[in-house]
């Protein structure tokens, strides 16, 4: 009984010293990205040399969702099952088909956000160089979100060591862009919601301004009201600062917010209701001041189980854009995909420079 009770003791305190050692692993390893980042750009084919004002362009916002989340898929952190993509084959013919399905719109600008570089969890496939196969000519900002260590959870299926990142495409040629890291958590929580930026992306226009486009993904997992605000606060300042240069400011993507008016019962808290009424003298949400704006369809859904249809999950608008009101809307769309090639579906604008 004594050396049995001996050899139990010892698999414990082994135990304990593996789960320190990953513990102190995880904590030692957490890095953030260093903020006000200059990003390179990559040119493909030929591009415009710059923004003609009274001219209508087109805007797409959407987030991939790391291309894994067919309908069928359902993620361990809102309270799903899986981690990983179902395959590698799966997620290359995912990515692939939703690449395809955004150049069907021929969006002359495009922001995304959750497009993994290389990651456990997408069988380190480089989606960036996927989509841009199927989007074709412009130019490309790459914009690293987080390259977080090995989660060594769940057990089965461990989320292990990803890169993702935002990407923001234009058909007229870019000057300049640059990474800003978010004020995110600095308690234990940043280990479940990592590192969280937007890229601010500089376009000329042809009356010497500059069209500025944020590509914006607020934290989701992990936050508080505190954590909210300090976002918030820190991207209004900034395109506050751009506005009042007299140039023309688009700020879109995945806002983790409820971006309709009220509260949503039992919502999970990246479906909190966003505080229109802090943004910036000279900004709006543009849906709220177009009015043949078509924002019927939700543009997330709840991934704690598959998506089979209408009503098979909570579903919420968190993607969207801003705009400062020397821009004029011409169409505005929540496009119905039916969550085909992620949790959320993009949303589509038409603008003018005034």
């Amino acid at each position: 009984m004594k050396k049995a009770l001996k050899i139990i003791g010892i698999v414990l305190l082994v135990l304990i010293l593996i789960a320190a050692g990953y513990v102190g692993y995880v904590f030692a390893k957490y890095e953030r990205i260093e903020d006000k980042l200059p990003l390179e750009k990559e040119t493909i084919g030929a591009t415009a040399s710059e923004v003609v004002v009274g001219q209508e362009y087109s805007i797409m916002t959407y987030n991939f969702g790391f291309g894994a989340y067919e309908p069928e898929f359902s993620f361990f952190m809102d309270g799903g099952e899986s981690s990983w993509a179902k395959s590698e084959e799966g997620l290359k013919a995912n990515v692939a088909a939703g690449g395809k399905f955004i150049a069907s719109y021929d969006p002359d600008f495009l922001i995304m956000q959750e497009v993994d570089t290389n990651g456990t969890r997408t069988y380190h496939v480089n989606e960036f160089k996927m989509l841009q196969d199927e989007i074709g000519d412009g130019d490309y900002i790459f914009c690293m979100n987080y390259h977080s260590s090995f989660l060594m959870y769940p057990i089965f299926e461990p989320h292990g060591a990803n890169e993702s990142g935002l990407i923001t495409y234009s058909d007229v040629s870019i000057d300049s862009s640059l990474r800003r890291s978010f004020p995110v958590s600095t308690s234990v929580k940043k280990i479940l919601d990592l590192d969280r930026c937007y890229s601010i992306t500089k376009i000329p226009v042809d009356n010497g301004k500059m069209l500025c486009i944020y590509d914006v993904h607020l934290s989701a997992y992990g936050t508080d009201d505190s954590v909210r605000a300090g976002q918030l606060g820190m991207l209004f300042e900034d395109m506050k600062t751009d506005y009042a240069n007299g140039n023309y400011v688009i700020c879109g993507g995945d806002f983790n917010h409820n971006l309709r008016d009220g509260n949503i019962t039992d919502a999970p808290d990246w479906a909190q209701p966003f505080p229109k009424d802090q943004l910036p003298e000279g900004f709006n949400m543009a849906f709220d001041i177009f009015d043949d704006a078509d924002v019927a369809n939700d543009t997330c859904r709840n991934s704690d189980k598959p998506w089979t249809g209408e009503g098979s999950c909570l579903t919420v608008m968190v993607d969207g854009f801003i705009i400062s009101d020397n821009i004029e809307v011409s169409k505005y769309q929540n496009i119905e995909a039916d969550f085909k090639y992620s949790d959320h579906d993009p949303v589509l604008m038409n603008f003018i420079l005034k």
